[in-house]
């Protein structure tokens, strides 16, 4: 059987205030997350292709 009689380390105390940002996150920190950008590089290549089947190939 697990000998649960010691504890592990205490978790930091909450009582220590968070430094203030400086500014606010924008529209320029959710286009630099890894899933949208990949988003909107498969829509733009989809466009893209699209795009050049009408000028090429119709």
């Amino acid at each position: 059987m697990l000998d649960t009689t010691e504890q592990s380390d205490p978790a930091p105390p909450r009582d220590e205030p968070r430094p203030p940002r400086d500014e606010p996150r924008g529209c320029l920190f959710a286009l630099s997350q890894p899933p949208l950008m990949i988003f909107l590089a498969v829509i733009g290549c989809l466009l893209l292709m699209a795009s050049l089947h009408d000028l090429l190939l119709l």
